[in-house]
Parts: structure tokens; C-alpha cells; sequence
């Protein structure tokens, strides 16, 4: 009887070998004459198992990881040790999985167990709605941007629907550009029917027949699997003059980004979109009113348009039963940096951030205490432990002085200094601003130029530095140059240590 192995082609599972994982399990199988069925699946987001390799048994998957070549013939004759089945590991045993239920499951490319897993369920609910129960459903739901600002998701949909304009458009914002984070990633090599559902259904309800991924040129193994799951949804009449056959047109493509951190925000992507300079747009008009090409346009995240089918699916009081106050539904926790269990953890909000870092990712890698973690990418605030009993919900981190973003946390232990940490931040700033408003282009330079000083003794610095960051926050364009004050001054109040030691400046 043939047996069937499960294991990961994700980046993250390449970059840690699972290629040769996958060479030295059909090499061991063919030379012990044993007929395997290998199926490559995304990751489950346990990135300290992989490669992880898992054996179906009597039902079960059991799990192996991290797993070497040299141990593919222990793995088949029964010997190797195993982690049990993988479903009890702690790590998995304790999410809640909706948007990324499929990830690491199946064949992200295998369209018939998509189905088999739920897929298309949602689409055909949709299909059978007005755009207005579509939109309105999404709103029930208390679906937010999980891109970072957190708006509305049914909002900005009803935004859209209710424009008059000839063509409308939906913008898949897959410019995942922020450290720590890598939940779009995921999603898109792991179970990308699912992104392709949420914008069709999205084109469903705002009247829109295009649709655009802007996906990132770092991401080439995202941008083939989403190139081929398009091919292979438009050969099964998904996408199409009548999508599924029977409703009205939607088509799309993926369209590649050159490289500008600045383009992960939604006006300058826009503009990349059009051939144009990646540059920040002045608001209004809004996207949802004038966007791609001038016509109104859903921009949405990766995992906002992927949660979009599970809505669906099960109904979005099933969805706004997760979660807490304002922030419904589940979050993609990113957990990376000195930690050590990093990957990807589904969860409801509203668990803290001591759970988090300490019980989720198990502390520090390196085995001290952790000083501080940055929440929300390079442009998050940084909170030391005394923070930990914060709640991960939108108003709550806002409450604490910080922001979520794409849910991205990294990790640092003693060994970091904070004032180093808070020159990176301006220095990021000053080499990613696309250079449309002074207090980034500007302002950004001369937040490196003032750390400098504080790093030689010049302690009237600090108040020139907090003076900066209030004109940046307030003055800047887009949240480049507004946010970069977040992990400045939260290393400036929370570690004001770091800044009173006199160092060498660096360079």
C-alpha cells in the first residue's frame, strides 16, 4: 500500500533543506522498493521543526522535525522518533485556525482537495447574494485591515460598491515588506485558492471585474505558485467571463514590485501599479473613490482578502464570535528575532503579550530574559516586560502607546541596545522615504544625525529628538514617516539607559 508524506515547500522549509529532505525520502523508498506518495504542502508556521516531515498513519499525520537527509530511512522503516501526531503538538494544539486552517494541509496547488477542505463554499454562498449582502456580511463580521491600519474591511467595501464608475477594481496589497513578518508569504505559497476566493468574492460585492496582486520581487517562490494557482483557477472557469460559470466576469494577475518598502502603502503601490514613480498620493481622494487608473478600488491585505472565504463559509457571527472589544476574528501572530519557537500562530485576539513571548514562543532562544519586543514592524513601538499585560487587540496596543501592523513581533534579549535600536529606526526611515514630504525626507536624516549626538554626551539632544518626532508624527505624509516616531521614542522612555551610556557614534 502506498504511503503518504507530507512535507513543506515553503521558503522558509527550503531554506532550511527540505529539498534534500525530499531527495533522500524518495532515493531511501526506492532503493527499500516501498511505494511512497509525496505530497509538498506549505508550512504549518513551526519553523524550528522544519523541515517537517509527516507520515500518514491509520488517519493520523505523525510528525518528524527538524529532519535531516540521513534520517529519511529511519522514517520509513518506523524507527525514528517521532513528535506524535501533529495536530497535538502544543504549538498547533493551542490555535485557532481559520484563515490558515488549510496551510501546511494540502497541496496548494491540488484545486480538487482545496474543495475537499471547504474551498469555494464561501464563493458559492456569495454567488447567491446582492453586493450589498456581501459588503454587509463583511461588515457583521468586524473584518479589519490586518495590513497594519486596521480599517474597516466592510467599510471600505461598502465605499467602493455604492462609487459610480464604468470599471472598479481590487488591489491585493502583497508588498510584505516589514521584519518579522512573513504571514503573506505563508498564506500565498501555502494555500493561495483562498486569496484568489477572497478577491473574487470581493470583485462580487463592490461590482469590480479586475483584480491585481502587488506582489514583492523578494518573494519569487509566492509569485510562481500564485501565478500557476491563477492558471489553473481560470482552466476550472473560477475566474473568467462568468466566474464559477454562472456569475458575472473577474479576472487578475500578479503584477511584481521592484523593491520600495514605501510601496507596501496603498497610494504608492498604486502608483507603482500604474508604471508610475512609487510615490505617496495626498488624500483625499481616497482609493475607494479614485484609486487604480482613477477608478474606485479595494485595497486590501493578503490576509484580510484570505479570511475573506472563511466569512463565508461559516458566517460572520461565527467570525465576530473570536476576539475582543473592537478586534474580531483571529490574528496571524508572526513571532520572530531571539525567541525560541518562532513561526506563525493563529489565535483569537485578545491573549496578552507575556503569553505570547513567554508561553507561546517559549522566551528567548538565547535562554536570558528578554528586554524588549517590537510589535508591528520596523516602524512598531518597542514594549519592555513591564508592558506585558497589554491585550492584543487594535484600541488596546493604541491605549499602551504602541500599534499591531502586519502582527509581526520580534524579540530581543539584554544584549540589545535600544539606542542603536532607535537609529535604525530613522536611518530605515531616511533610506526607504520616498521623498514627497519633508518631515520623512528631512527629518528622518536628522533623527540619525541627533541620536549621533546623544551617543557623544549631548543630553539637550533628547529633547531635540522628541521635538522631531512630534513634527514627523504629525507632519508626514503616509505612516512611514508618521509611525518611525513609535520605536524611537518608546527605546527613548522605556530604555533611557541605553541613551545615557556615552558610546562611539556609530557609523
Amino acid at each position: 500500500m502506498t504511503r503518504r508524506i507530507y512535507l513543506s515547500r515553503d521558503s522558509a522549509a527550503l531554506a532550511l533543506g527540505a529539498e534534500d529532505v525530499a531527495k533522500a525520502l524518495v532515493s531511501k523508498a526506492k532503493s527499500r522498493d516501498e511505494e511512497i506518495e509525496l505530497i509538498r504542502t506549505g508550512t504549518r508556521g513551526m519553523i524550528w521543526l522544519e523541515p517537517l516531515v509527516e507520515v500518514e498513519q491509520d488517519g493520523e499525520r505523525i510528525a518528524y522535525g527538524p529532519v535531516t537527509p540521513d534520517q529519511a530511512e529511519a522514517i520509513l522503516d518506523g524507527s525514528a522518533a517521532s513528535l506524535g501526531p501533529t495536530q497535538d503538538i502544543p504549538y498547533m494544539a493551542a490555535q485557532t485556525r481559520l484563515t490558515f486552517a488549510r496551510c501546511g494541509v494540502i497541496d496548494p496547488l491540488d484545486i480538487k482537495t482545496y474543495e475537499a477542505h471547504g474551498g469555494w463554499s464561501g464563493l458559492r454562498r456569495a454567488l447567491g447574494m446582492s453586493g450589498a449582502e456581501i459588503t454587509g456580511e463583511v461588515t457583521q463580521s468586524g473584518l479589519r485591515g490586518r495590513g497594519g491600519a486596521g480599517f474597516p474591511t466592510g467599510i471600505k467595501w461598502e465605499t467602493v460598491r455604492k462609487a459610480e464608475a464604468a470599471q472598479k477594481y481590487i488591489v491585493c496589497n502583497a508588498d510584505e515588506g516589514d521584519s518579522g513578518t512573513f504571514a503573506d508569504r505563508m498564506i500565498m505559497e501555502g494555500d493561495p485558492f483562498s486569496l484568489i476566493e477572497g478577491m473574487v468574492i470581493a470583485g462580487l460585492g463592490v461590482g469590480a471585474t479586475r483584480g491585481y496582486i502587488y506582489l514583492r520581487s523578494e518573494y519569487p517562490d509566492a509569485i510562481r505558485v500564485m501565478e500557476d494557482a491563477i492558471e489553473i483557477a481560470r482552466k476550472n472557469r473560477i475566474l473568467g467571463a462568468a466566474i464559477m460559470g454562472e456569475g458575472a466576469a473577474f479576472d487578475m494577475e500578479v503584477r511584481t514590485g521592484a523593491g520600495a518598502y514605501v510601496c507596501g502603502e496603498e497610494t504608492s503601490l498604486l502608483n507603482s501599479l500604474e508604471g508610475k514613480r512609487g510615490v505617496v498620493r495626498a488624500k483625499p481622494p481616497l482609493p475607494a473613490l479614485e484609486g487604480f487608473m482613477g477608478r474606485p478600488t479595494v485595497v486590501n491585505n493578503v490576509i484580510s482578502l484570505a479570511t475573506v472565504p472563511v466569512i463565508f463559509e461559516r458566517g460572520a457571527a461565527h467570525y465576530a464570535a473570536h476576539g475582543i472589544g473592537k478586534s474580531r476574528g483571529t490574528i496571524p501572530l508572526q513571532i520572530a528575532g531571539n525567541v525560541k519557537y518562532g513561526g506563525l500562530f493563529e489565535a483569537a485576539f485578545g491573549m496578552t503579550l507575556g503569553q505570547i513571548v513567554e508561553e507561546i514562543g517559549g522566551g528567548t532562544a538565547t535562554g536570558g530574559p528578554v528586554k524588549a519586543v517590537q510589535v508591528g514592524g520596523p516602524l512598531g513601538a518597542y514594549f519592555a516586560p513591564d508592558k506585558f499585560d497589554v491585550p492584543f487587540g487594535y484600541e488596546e496596543f493604541d491605549g499602551a502607546g504602541g500599534l499591531i501592523g502586519h502582527a509581526g513581533i520580534v524579540v530581543f534579549d539584554g544584549s540589545a541596545d535600544m539606542r542603536q535600536m532607535a537609529r535604525f529606526a530613522m536611518e530605515f526611515c531616511a533610506v526607504e522615504s520616498c521623498g514627497k514630504c519633508t518631515p520623512c525626507r528631512i527629518g528622518a536624516v536628522r533623527g540619525v544625525e541627533t541620536i549621533d549626538r546623544i551617543a557623544a554626551g549631548d543630553a539637550a539632544a533628547k529633547e531635540i529628538l522628541s521635538d522631531l518626532c512630534e513634527t514627523m508624527r504629525d507632519g508626514s505624509l503616509c505612516a512611514l514617516g508618521g509611525f518611525t516616531p513609535y520605536p524611537v521614542m518608546s527605546a527613548l522612555e522605556q530604555f533611557p539607559e541605553d541613551f545615557d551610556q556615552q558610546r562611539e557614534a556609530a557609523q
